[in-house]
């Protein structure tokens, strides 16, 4: 018994019981006297026996188990919005049960394989930037009858219940208060357009243009081929390449808008006064750089809580309940990375 897990059937064949009274004395029955739940928990103790819970889920049809999928947990987003998730998942009696799709499609399949094997009571998933347009995946657990929440980043399923932020109107936010900065010559650095967090940045920062009579200029928006520091030095070198330099920058994550102020800094371009920048996602780190980053909030945990009781209740609704599409408020956190551009590129 030393290299296996002790078993119910190990407890009762020690203990001279049947394997079902061991069962019933470990979940406190009443019909088992106090004396022989004390031997069945001590030998419990010292056999070092675990609940197979999973075999008790089979058993009662249920696991009290929620499962999630993240894209990754690098950064301070999606940890923080698995704060959410778990602080109103455990307050509702459930456990949850997190897997990482790690920005591939395949692995995500497999990530849905695993929590649909293990018996969980309803899944909250936000999409790999790999997944695309494929979601014969998602149809397979809405088809098993397993509740299904999408967040922040989200497939084009019809009928599908998430929670997302208002990221049009969170980049619109942004590009609106660097050109009352006095910027005029904003560029962008666009995430990949197939996912709906960059699309709808992007949009929003061609309305904020179109709405202020900027000209919308292709040579100052730079597709990142990766949400990274590296990603951002590229583009920002890219940008200073130009016969005209932009005078502010909106970037549409967090991560590039460093890598493109340390390239500023090391050719000598002084932020805001020469060029203005912003982003999106108020990471801890976008307070710590030289300046401090303006940045746009993301609501993360809000986002974790919402998208726990939008399943919660799907598990309580009919099957033909379909919850609207919730939208969160962004909010535009305004630091010395943009702020007061206008009086600075006239002070002496």
């Amino acid at each position: 018994m030393a290299n296996r897990r002790a078993s119910i059937t190990d407890l009762a064949k020690a203990l001279g019981l049947s394997p079902s009274t061991v069962s019933r004395a470990l979940s406190d029955h009443g019909e088992i006297s106090a004396a022989t739940k004390l031997r069945v928990r001590q030998l419990a103790q010292e056999l070092n026996y675990l609940p197979n819970n999973l075999a008790a889920a089979l058993r009662k049809g249920r696991s009290n188990t929620l499962g999630i999928i993240m894209p990754h947990i690098n950064g301070y987003y999606f940890p923080a919005v698995m704060n959410g998730i778990e602080k109103v998942a455990s307050r509702a009696g459930f456990k949850v049960m997190m897997c990482q799709s790690n920005e591939d499609l395949n692995r995500e399949k497999q990530n849905i394989e695993t929590l649909l094997a293990a018996q969980v009571e309803g899944i909250l998933i936000s999409i790999s930037a790999s997944t695309y347009g494929e979601t014969a995946h998602f149809e397979q657990v809405r088809q098993q009858g397993t509740p299904l929440v999408f967040f922040d980043r989200v497939p084009d399923l019809p009928n599908s219940t998430a929670v997302i932020l208002d990221d049009k109107q969170g980049a619109y936010q942004a590009v609106k208060h660097l050109v009352e900065q006095g910027c005029r010559r904003i560029a962008h650095f666009a995430g990949p357009q197939h996912l709906n967090t960059s699309r709808n940045r992007y949009q929003g920062y061609r309305e904020a243009l179109l709405a202020h009579d900027l000209p919308y200029d292709e040579a100052l928006v730079f597709t990142l081929p990766s949400l990274t520091r590296d990603a951002g030095r590229t583009g920002m070198a890219q940008l200073l390449e130009l016969d005209t330099l932009p005078d502010g920058v909106f970037t549409a994550y967090a991560f590039p808008v460093v890598g493109a102020l340390e390239v500023l800094h090391e050719r000598g371009i002084r932020v805001p006064q020469d060029i203005a920048l912003a982003c999106f996602s108020n990471e801890p780190f976008t307070t710590m750089t030289q300046p401090r980053l303006t940045a746009v909030d993301q609501r993360a945990e809000q986002m974790g809580e919402t998208a726990v009781r939008l399943l919660l209740q799907l598990l309580k609704r009919t099957p033909q309940y379909t919850p609207p599409h919730i939208l969160l408020k962004p909010e535009l956190i305004i630091r010395e990375s943009s702020q007061h551009r206008a009086q600075l590129v006239t002070s002496p």
